[in-house]
């Protein structure tokens, strides 16, 4: 059969490819985003106890109430920013809540800007839906946003901007002017911005993360993203959400409906839970373990001639693998699979051109032992 002109937009994931090549020898994954920390009690016994008590069927696709009320008060609690329940659409996973919010926002060929280096499902997202990416470069080693060079990229057909933050992969954490620029050139220009914030809670240092709802240029032209696949550890659950104005989250969730139906009923009902009980205190040690399996193996890239661009936060580590043998990323990072049998993700796996050459980046979210034979294994390279 012939595939739809949509199929070939797609581009394997270099994420998966590595993570299938590291399985071949039986080595340690630092190439996907896996938080490795167990899933917090609260949390399995809150969707456990929603199983024995009937709630299995499907829920509205808007998410279930309890979800979503829970979610307005988690940005009350943490960022002093009141939203209705009514803003919030719980979906499959932030990634299924991008794309509703893309497929209700966007057309094809409207221009869509995104910072390199990007996640590449932000990408593949716009690709598969007929828009097209632009790009903005950070430069390394501080990932600085030039407002010139954002104005640069501009046209008649630019619609929208995609900011990450924190960022996966280069863990750089928007500072309020950074944010409040971004908001000014989204008026001037009558942008949507979509922003992630899936790591919101991974921070490091001084670093404190500014929610674009916070921001009052941006407040009513954003959409929110986040889920809990990273804070509790349950990448599997695929449960995700999207904050927006009422009107955004309406047309989203005719698409919801369509697309996936509803979220996993039992398991709202666990992450509502966690959102519930779980105190200040485990946030901050969910911070404080990140930085530092962050000090440790970055202190291990150094001692093995590398150089790390140190995040902010989220949990990847982009470094500069010059040193390595290896026409490109992509023989660079098999070469460090090959010989120490740790496995990253080739750098052009988040830039549109061969700027990430030499570069790989790592997923230091593993148990603490396993980081630490990886640490070993890469001094050694």
């Amino acid at each position: 059969m012939k595939l739809s002109q949509r199929s070939g937009t797609i581009e394997q994931s270099h994420i998966r490819s590595m993570t299938r090549a590291c399985n071949a020898l039986n080595g340690i994954n630092m190439a996907q985003g896996v938080c490795d920390l167990e899933v917090p009690r609260e949390v399995i016994e809150g969707a456990y106890a929603a199983m024995n008590e009937g709630i299995n069927i499907y829920t509205p696709t808007e998410g279930l109430p309890r979800l979503r009320s829970a979610i307005a008060a988690k940005m009350k609690r943490f960022y002093e920013v009141e939203i209705a329940p009514e803003q919030v659409l719980v979906s499959d996973g932030a990634t299924g809540a991008f794309y509703t919010a893309c497929m209700a926002l966007l057309n094809p060929l409207d221009e869509v800007i995104l910072f390199e280096p990007y996640y590449g499902y932000h990408r593949s997202t716009l690709t598969s839906l007929g828009a097209v990416p632009t790009y903005v470069r950070l430069e390394t080693p501080e990932w600085k946003l030039d407002m010139d060079v954002l104005e640069a990229v501009v046209t008649s057909k630019t619609r929208a901007m995609v900011i990450c933050n924190p960022a996966n992969p280069s863990g750089k954490v928007y500072t309020r002017d950074e944010l409040e620029a971004i908001g000014h050139f989204a008026e001037k220009h009558d942008l949507i911005v979509f922003a992630d914030e899936m790591y919101e809670h991974f921070l490091y240092g001084d670093a404190v993360h500014i929610t674009a709802l916070s921001v009052p240029s941006l407040k009513e032209r954003c959409v929110v993203l986040s889920g809990f696949s990273k804070v509790f550890s349950i990448t599997g659950w695929r449960l995700g959400y999207a904050i927006a104005p009422v009107s955004v989250i309406e047309a989203m969730a005719q698409l919801n409906d369509l697309i996936y139906v509803c979220a996993p009923a039992p398991l709202q009902i666990g992450a509502a839970v966690g959102l519930e009980t779980l105190g200040d205190g485990y946030y901050t040690e969910l911070a404080r373990i990140h930085e530092h399996k962050r000090d440790l193996f970055c202190d291990a890239l150094r001692d093995a001639g590398l150089i790390p661009s140190v995040p902010s936060g989220a949990y990847y580590v982009m470094t500069d693998v010059s040193s390595v043998m290896g026409n490109d990323d992509f023989e660079k990072a098999m070469a460090i699979l090959e010989r120490t049998g740790v496995a990253s993700v080739p750098g052009r796996a988040f830039y549109h051109d061969d700027a990430g050459k030499n570069m790989v980046r790592f997923c230091y979210s593993k148990p603490l032992d396993v980081l630490e034979e990886a640490a070993e294994r890469i001094r050694r390279l």
